[in-house]
């Protein structure tokens, strides 16, 4: 017991020098300090949260010093701390959904994965018929909200107007709602392009390349302008597929961001290989990514597994 007691009696002691690193998206910290004088690490790591009812119902009331970050349509993001703070640093950064849809609680539940194959002609047959579909079901308004100059311009680094002022290829680059805008390391930002006729990676073809590589440039180079710390090379550009809306968007990361399945291959698709792929192309400026197979994972609760893969893996459709 005088063991424990000493023990815990040395962290007041700590006197902070310097911070040595932060990762996990800063949920980590490593400290050099002293401790009488002797050189001393402390780490620090944001505990798990409690998975029992008792203490999950009353969770969200144990929430203080909630400050919103920004609101668009059924999206709410904010900084919040646990319990009194004495000090005025955030301890977690809270995403709300409300109201939110069935896809939603699909999309945040534990499920497993299988990986398919989608061919273009699974994707002519079935994945894309299923891509309108939610396009005609409206729920991309938080998009056009921003591109319309409606919501969340003050947030907005970054707008071209396009090349030689070409409006089908104008773009915006703004923070990603999850990113707590101040942890560099975590950083994580969203290029939206403003025309609405290109829904995925599916939709880019060799007539694209010039624009995608403007594209590329333009975001690392206003990136690197408002976040003067990072360098170009310490930077991921990215598309998912399939991506969660289905609007032309390039994921940008900092290298650093601790890799999660949204980041896997098979979800991820690196924007200089797209380029590159399209590059290497057979084909007039038509052919494009309409014309490949591509492997990627799926969530077993995700309509195009329900829907058509897990069918035709078992020879119920054709």
């Amino acid at each position: 017991m005088e063991e424990k007691h000493a023990s815990e009696a040395l962290v007041p002691l700590f006197r902070f020098e310097r911070l040595l690193n932060q990762d996990q998206g800063g949920r980590r910290i490593t400290l050099l300090g002293l401790i009488e004088d002797k050189p001393a690490l402390l780490t620090a790591e944001r505990a798990a949260f409690p998975s029992d009812s008792r203490s999950l119902d009353s969770f969200h009331r144990s929430l203080s010093d909630v400050k919103n970050l920004g609101t668009n349509d059924i999206y709410h993001w904010y900084l919040a701390s646990v319990g009194p703070s004495e000090i005025s640093v955030p301890d977690l950064k809270l995403n709300l959904i409300s109201p939110c849809t069935e896809k939603h609680i699909k999309k945040y539940s534990p499920q497993g994965l299988r990986m398919v194959t989608e061919t273009p002609e699974i994707y002519q047959n079935h994945v894309r018929p299923y891509i309108v579909k939610q396009r005609e079901e409206g729920r991309l308004d938080w998009v056009f909200n921003i591109i319309e100059g409606r919501k969340e311009q003050k947030d907005i680094i970054f707008r071209d107007p396009g090349q030689d002022g070409a409006k089908d290829e104008a773009f915006l680059l703004a923070p990603d709602l999850n990113w707590d805008r101040k942890t560099l390391t975590s950083l994580h930002l969203l290029a939206l392009v403003e025309r609405r006729d290109i829904w995925s990676l599916r939709d880019l073809k060799k007539c694209h390349i010039v624009w995608l590589k403007h594209m590329r440039e333009k975001v690392l180079e206003a990136t690197v302008q408002k976040y003067p710390e990072i360098e170009k090379d310490q930077l991921k550009l990215y598309m998912h597929y399939q991506p969660t809306f289905y609007h032309l968007h390039i994921h940008v990361v900092h290298i650093q961001l601790e890799p999660t399945s949204t980041q896997a291959i098979g979800k991820a698709f690196s924007l200089e290989n797209l380029i590159s792929q399209l590059e290497r192309l057979s084909g007039d400026s038509d052919a494009g990514m309409a014309d490949v197979s591509l492997t990627y994972t799926l969530g077993e609760s995700h309509d195009l597994w329900t829907e058509v893969f897990q069918p035709l893996k078992e020879g119920r459709k054709g």
